[in-house]
């Protein structure tokens, strides 16, 4: 596989976004225009939308956030106050996960900094990028595993303890992750920066919670580069959504029919809607004595006048509903099951009569380091290999039953008794030159040294077939781990351990030619990687 050099050895290039059908029809613009907000297609309809947006925030909401966004005197803060003063920010986000969590954690948070950078560039008003942390998400099966690529394949990191569905993340106790800590490190090999994993040690020690050091991981690797990451949970995140929060309980009826007349469309129309309705619930969440529960719609009203401040919460619908209120967001960057959340989410809206959220498709990455790509080039791998569970580990075990070798020692050993034993019988007629003896001693060692020669030729098939199994193992848990796309699965803490944070430099580069394309209405040319847009040679990575 020839593949395009890059400084660091890494080849990072853009892949398609994928998703259900009804994701790839928003993608695609063929969606209904009333299931979705219409994305701006050149300059002037994104500057009509940022001037949307502006009018309906000051910059009071930076000082009402201002502790959620944590006080680190970053590039990130500074953009922050840009945007506040007369601008709009662009956002994205992600629940918690072990360690970052997967890769597209982010690499959506660097495709919500190209879009910014974009934005910026063309409307000449100031665009932040801000990270919503959703340390209010209680998945706990989510939120305490990641997968890395070991020496003998996909390794999943776990944490230990009992589930905790129904918490908030960012009140769940961490624990001890020193052992899951020490295999991320050795999954690592070569480690080029070590700082990496020395700040990722100290954002998962202590007496911290699974949320607080996921926000402080993010924080170590985003703020540098201008990114806010905004910590969903926190009290004062908390107070400011409240007001949003009790508006949703008091209107939970109206959204629920509205809710139920826009699934019955999306089935009607032969898609599967991305969130499934539950009978008699709001969307909102209720925490109390610790554990989130969804506010039944006969109660909605009663809990909207009584429940505490600071202790309710939005479920995924209504989740970019409020962040629209919350924040001048002029585009949410979602994946491919957040688009689809869309075109439900719009039917909140409408129904809270409040602003809609834009949603726009981001930018989707693939990576491949240089040892990922020297096994590629010796198991001679497809992708269509690597699409099928079994046709390569099938391929590799074929190749190494070779059978002519030992069907070859087996012929030397009755060709070799044979001569012997003509030899001993010739040397008997010859009067005896030497006792019979001597020849069944010469015969035996002949014998003792084939089968030493097959043993060791046995042993030497039996390695290859080991490292060739590992081989394969390492190339499938680095490429289709799970079956799935990388960026879906693996942590991306080995590559920076390996290459050091600048390889984001390149992950940012690729996402900036997406992020162009949004902003201009062009078409993306997601086959292609930036080193191949600039010259169209193709070399192997060192």
């Amino acid at each position: 596989m020839s593949l395009p050099a890059s400084a660091t050895g890494v080849v990072v290039r853009t892949v398609p976004l994928g998703g259900g059908s009804l994701s790839r029809a928003i993608q695609a613009g063929a969606a209904p225009a009333a299931w979705q907000l219409a994305w701006p297609r050149d300059r002037a309809a994104w500057t009509a939308r940022a001037d949307a947006v502006r009018a309906t925030h000051d910059g009071a909401w930076l000082d009402t956030l201002a502790e959620a966004f944590g006080d680190a005197d970053t590039a990130a803060l500074a953009r922050r106050r840009a945007a506040a003063a007369d601008g709009v920010v662009v956002t994205t986000g992600q629940q918690p996960g072990l360690f970052g969590g997967p890769a597209y954690t982010i690499t959506k948070a660097l495709s919500a900094l190209a879009l910014a950078d974009a934005l910026e560039a063309a409307l000449g008003i100031p665009v932040a990028p801000v990270f919503w942390a959703a340390t209010d998400d209680a998945d706990w099966r989510e939120a305490s595993v990641t997968h890395v690529v070991g020496e003998h394949g996909l390794v999943t990191l776990s944490q230990d303890g009992p589930p905790t569905d129904g918490i908030a993340m960012r009140d769940v106790p961490l624990g001890d992750v020193r052992r899951q800590l020490e295999l991320l490190q050795a999954s690592c090999g070569s480690i080029a920066a070590p700082e990496v994993l020395e700040q990722l040690a100290a954002a998962y020690a202590g007496e911290c919670t699974v949320g607080a050091a996921y926000v402080q991981w993010l924080r170590v690797v985003l703020e540098p580069l201008g990114i806010s990451v905004l910590d969903a949970a926190h009290p004062s995140t908390r107070r400011a959504l409240d007001g949003g929060l009790r508006s949703a309980l008091q209107a939970a009826t109206r959204i629920d029919t509205a809710l139920r007349s826009r699934t019955a469309a999306i089935t009607a129309d032969g898609f599967t809607p991305q969130v499934e309705l539950v009978d008699g619930l709001s969307l909102v969440f209720a925490t109390m004595n610790g554990v989130r529960t969804r506010v039944p719609i006969a109660e909605a009203l009663s809990t909207a006048a009584s429940q505490p401040v600071g202790t309710l919460g939005a479920n995924v619908l209504l989740r970019p509903v409020l962040e629209r209120q919350l924040l001048p967001t002029v585009a949410y960057v979602a994946g491919p099951g957040e688009l689809a959340y869309f075109a439900q989410a719009t039917a909140v809206a409408d129904a809270m009569d409040v602003p809609l959220p834009l949603g726009v498709p981001r930018w989707a990455a693939d990576w491949i380091e240089p040892q990922i790509a020297r096994h590629l080039d010796r198991l001679g791998v497809t992708d269509a290999e690597l699409q099928d569970p079994h046709a390569l580990e099938t391929r590799v075990a074929r190749g190494a039953m070779d059978r002519d070798v030992l069907d070859s020692i087996e012929r030397l050993r009755v060709t070799l008794d044979a001569q012997v034993g003509a030899l001993g019988h010739a040397v008997a007629q010859a009067d005896a030159l030497v006792p019979p003896t001597v020849m069944d001693g010469v015969a035996r060692d002949f014998g003792h040294r084939i089968d030493r020669l097959e043993r060791r030729l046995v042993a030497a098939v039996k390695r290859r077939e080991e490292a060739l199994a590992r081989d394969v193992a390492v190339v499938r848990a680095a490429r289709r781990p799970l079956g799935s796309a990388p960026e879906r699965v693996l942590s991306l803490v080995p590559v920076l351990a390996r290459h050091g944070l600048a390889v984001l430099t390149q992950f940012l580069d690729e996402a900036a030619h997406h992020a162009r394309a949004l902003v201009h209405g062009t078409a993306h040319d997601t086959s292609l990687t930036s080193a191949e847009r600039a010259s169209p040679e193709r070399v192997t990575p060192a």
